[in-house]
């Protein structure tokens, strides 16, 4: 190479420097954020996805599939991050693009979940396409034969993450997609209409049929007695229950909707739901929340290592809940219960700083259970599949609660206007993470990690879906924020 060529090539090496980028790559950062996240959609639609919806989890070469269980391409799954998380990455993508690519992307997954909704208007766990397995699930669009479930399930998520996926498609389709606009409305009407009580909380199941024996003005209290037997579930499934934050993700849901919709309806179940949170709260000596409700408000059973408790993390869980509905709605009867439940709690940790999943009732002893399921206060041989203890977020709560408390009333009505989700200030995100999320990606256009397969008990590398819903969210923030910034 001649002297002059070769000066010439480091100066123009030292300019890419210079400003940040290397050969080959754009002068903008937003053209390698878009190029990579159309990259990534074209792999996942073309080579992932199976009827236009996903399961958790695959292997590298995609021979492997599974959700919360082995599946084969004729399942999908739906609990996050399933085909809602995957499809709502798309419709942020979409957003903030305008790209047909991720809208086509987002209408794919969007006909999947219509394909799997339940008469009564919601979810389960996973879709079934293969002919058999399909008609044992009463799907709607299916013709009614014996024998079939009609489940819509708000466990883990389930059901919430459709709706507010196809909430998000909606608005961004200018709601003028019939299909996408009849699923949403259709699974809200069986959520309001099916699956809330007249005392405002909600089951982890529902069916078109559901039975409803709650009072509106029922406070919870202990029960008399109880069994620290497991008589069986008693199908604790069908009675109000903070399992899993379900009540949190329900009122999300709802608020998102009346944000959308403009639709008085969702937002007064929404506060229905946040009042039940109000009434369900114990009284003392542990002003707290139990997990598993029966009708009167008392704590009951649920699964074998469920017992009735008060529930560390369920609790928490509540009062961040409780203080959201204070700041969206201005109404300071949401912080009422706080304070005792937040004194509570600091009282009842554990010498390690972490709080007990289950406390007995009224003795505050926490509870713990052997490998053979015998209720003890001994934590020295627990079964390997459930934590007993949970994370302590009581000093971050404690001092969210004494900030909401020090707004002045203009405060809370200027804060109650932004906690909408879609006026929400977009996320920002560095140029670097940007750059990290793009050079972690393979040719193929896969973000691939070195976890296993858990059910099929392989190694990896794998392809997970939490990972790519989540690079694909945070390139559509970026991509947001750059468009805005143009």
């Amino acid at each position: 190479m001649r002297p002059l060529f070769r000066i010439s090539i480091c100066l123009l090496a030292a300019l890419f420097v210079l400003v940040g980028l290397r050969p080959g790559r754009a002068a903008t950062p937003r053209e390698p954020a878009l190029q990579a996240a159309r990259r990534a959609t074209t792999f996942l639609v073309e080579q992932v996805a199976s009827h236009g919806g996903y399961v958790w989890r695959y292997s590298d070469d995609l021979a492997l599939r599974e959700g919360e269980g082995v599946v084969d391409e004729t399942t999908l799954w739906i609990q996050p991050p399933g085909t809602p998380a995957v499809g709502e990455a798309f419709v942020r993508l979409f957003e903030a693009t305008g790209d047909p690519l991720f809208r086509d992307a987002a209408l794919a997954a969007a006909d999947a979940l219509r394909l799997g909704q339940m008469r009564s208007g919601g979810w389960q766990a996973s879709i079934e396409f293969e002919p058999e397995r399909r008609q044992r699930w009463a799907y709607r669009f299916e013709k009614p034969a014996p024998k079939q479930k009609d489940q819509s399930s708000l466990d883990d998520d389930k059901t919430q993450s459709a709706i507010r996926f196809l909430i998000r498609l909606d608005r961004a389709l200018g709601f003028e997609h019939a299909a996408v606009h009849d699923t949403v409305t259709y699974a809200l009407d069986g959520l309001l209409e099916n699956g809330q009580f007249a005392n405002g909380g909600f089951p982890q199941v529902w069916s078109s049929n559901s039975a409803d024996a709650t009072d509106p003005g029922t406070p919870a209290r202990y029960p008399t007695e109880w069994s620290r037997e497991y008589l069986g579930h008693q199908e604790y499934w069908s009675q109000p229950t903070l399992n899993d934050n379900l009540m949190t993700d329900v009122i999300a849901t709802l608020f998102l909707a009346a944000d959308a919709y403009d639709e008085p309806r969702y937002r007064d179940a929404a506060l229905r739901a946040a009042d039940f949170l109000l009434r369900a709260q114990m009284p003392e000596p542990q002003p707290a929340w139990a997990q598993q409700y029966n009708a009167k408000l008392q704590p009951i059973w649920a699964r074998r290592f469920e017992p009735p408790a008060i529930a560390g993390g369920e609790s928490q869980a509540v009062i961040a809940t409780l203080l959201e509905v204070s700041l969206r709605t201005a109404d300071q009867r949401y912080l009422a219960p706080i304070p005792r439940a937040l004194d509570y709690l600091e009282a009842s940790l554990l010498p390690n700083g972490r709080l007990a999943r289950f406390y007995e009732l009224e003795t505050n002893t926490p509870l713990f259970f052997t490998r053979s399921y015998e209720l003890t206060y001994d934590d020295s041989d627990l079964p390997t599949h459930y934590s007993f203890t949970v994370s302590s977020r009581l000093p971050k709560l404690r001092r969210d609660y004494d900030a909401l408390c020090q707004f002045s009333p203009d405060e809370r009505i200027a804060a109650a206007a932004r906690a909408s989700d879609f006026r929400a200030p977009v996320k920002k995100v560095s140029e670097k993470v940007v750059r990290t999320i793009i050079d972690a990606m393979d040719d193929r256009g896969a973000w691939v990690t070195n976890d296993g397969l858990r059910y099929h008990k392989q190694p990896g590398p794998v392809i997970d879906m939490r990972v790519a819903a989540s690079h694909l969210t945070t390139l559509a923030a970026f991509l947001s924020a750059s468009h805005a910034a143009e």
